[in-house]
């Protein structure tokens, strides 16, 4: 087989992004990024690849496992390409801007991904994300979530819901047990998959150190999910525990500030990456989840600044994908030619935010991502823009 006959195929899970599409997602890319500017964010553009360790310490496997790796050829070492922006930006705030107060920031660029998180998704997502440092109270929870909704709405998705957790709540519940990081990892997706027997299974093997009390608030998380019944109902599942009582009262107060969408609670949802330290949540539209964040107060530890953090992210992508198709662009159509009085008014037309698309010579009858409902004529001795007599 030749060689050029694959040549054009590309990975698995990876694509090129057409014309209409990417127009649509660079319009989202600006909308987001003005609505977090909006808000006080300022943008950073971490590097897309950087040293592993700075990119994973602190993260968690699931991290590790999506990082495809490689190796520095200038200084050996081993360099990540990100799966996430999150560390990196924590890396920024710590180390770079070290500020004492505030700080807001945003970014948009691509992530890559050894495997896709979902079925069809693609592996090189294009993340948004926005985070606050410094400020502990739930005034920056909040404000979290009503960018990520607002950016949304703004971008029409409709009917937008939130789903919360705290990740606290199985926390504390753990405390004091003797668990390893890969049996707290099973235990996670137990909890997620609300798979009973499984977590039965995991608990048994930590008696010697896990309460019979606290199994069974760990049991019990798999039936807390729904409407706000849940958190009145885990208050008396969960009376023993003042860590997750404090933060069933943070899932209470989030959901009456969140404003008027639907809110619900899932108690062992833990999904997501491992530097999550307290309240979580995931943005629903279109039928598809669509923004997911939390707080994580210790993710800019492992670079000497454990300070209070919290914020979102969301993949334009796939967002895009579950949005309708955007109408075409009008645009004025206008001859090719070298007549200055021609080129001076394509000039002022683009100056003033027009596209103008010439016809090349040959080319009259092709169509392309421009909707061409006017055109550029002379008519008595001048350039003028008239409306475009369409084809019988």
């Amino acid at each position: 087989m030749p060689a050029w006959s694959s040549s054009w195929q590309l990975p698995d899970q990876i694509a090129d992004v057409l014309p209409s599409e990417a127009r649509h997602i660079e319009e989202l890319r600006r909308l987001f990024l003005d609505t977090a500017r909006s808000y006080g964010y300022e943008l950073v553009m971490p590097p897309l690849l950087e040293h592993l360790e700075s990119l994973l310490t602190g993260t968690g496997e699931a991290l590790d496992l999506q990082t495809f790796k490689l190796v520095d050829q200038l200084s050996g070492r081993t360099l990540g390409l990100r799966a996430d922006t999150t560390p990196q930006v924590a890396r920024i705030d710590a180390h770079l801007l070290n500020r004492n107060g505030v700080a807001r920031l945003c970014y948009c660029g691509p992530v890559l991904h050894t495997r896709a998180d979902r079925p069809h998704a693609t592996r090189e997502p294009l993340q948004f994300g926005a985070e606050i440092y410094g400020h502990a109270g739930l005034e920056a929870d909040l404000e979290a979530q009503l960018l990520a909704m607002e950016g949304l709405k703004a971008a029409g998705v409709t009917e937008l819901s939130v789903d919360m957790a705290d990740a606290r709540i199985v926390n504390s519940l753990l405390a004091g047990a003797a668990v390893n990081a890969k049996t707290l990892a099973l235990i996670h997706a137990a909890l997620a998959a609300k798979d009973a027997s499984e977590l039965d299974s995991l608990t048994a093997s930590l008696k010697g150190s896990l309460s019979a009390a606290a199994r069974d608030g760990l049991k019990a998380l798999l039936q807390l999910y729904g409407d706000e019944k849940v958190l009145r109902e885990a208050e008396k599942v969960l009376s023993a525990w003042p860590d997750a009582q404090n933060a069933l009262q943070n899932l209470k107060w989030l959901a009456a500030h969140v404003g008027d969408v639907k809110v619900s609670f899932d108690l062992a949802d833990l999904r997501g990456y491992a530097y999550y330290s307290g309240t979580r949540f995931a943005i629903y539209g279109q039928g598809a989840e669509l923004a997911r964040g939390g707080r994580y107060d210790e993710v800019g530890a492992v670079f000497g600044r454990n300070r209070p953090a919290v914020g979102f992210s969301l993949d334009l992508k796939e967002l895009v994908s579950v949005l309708p198709p955007r109408p075409l662009k009008a645009a004025i159509r206008a001859p090719w030619g070298e007549d200055a009085g021609l080129r001076a008014a394509i000039a002022r037309l683009r100056a003033g935010g027009e596209t103008v698309a010439c016809v090349l010579p040959g080319h009259e009858h092709e169509v392309n991502e421009f909707d061409c409902d006017r055109e550029l004529a002379h008519a008595a001795g001048q350039w003028v823009v008239q409306p475009l007599k369409k084809a019988a």
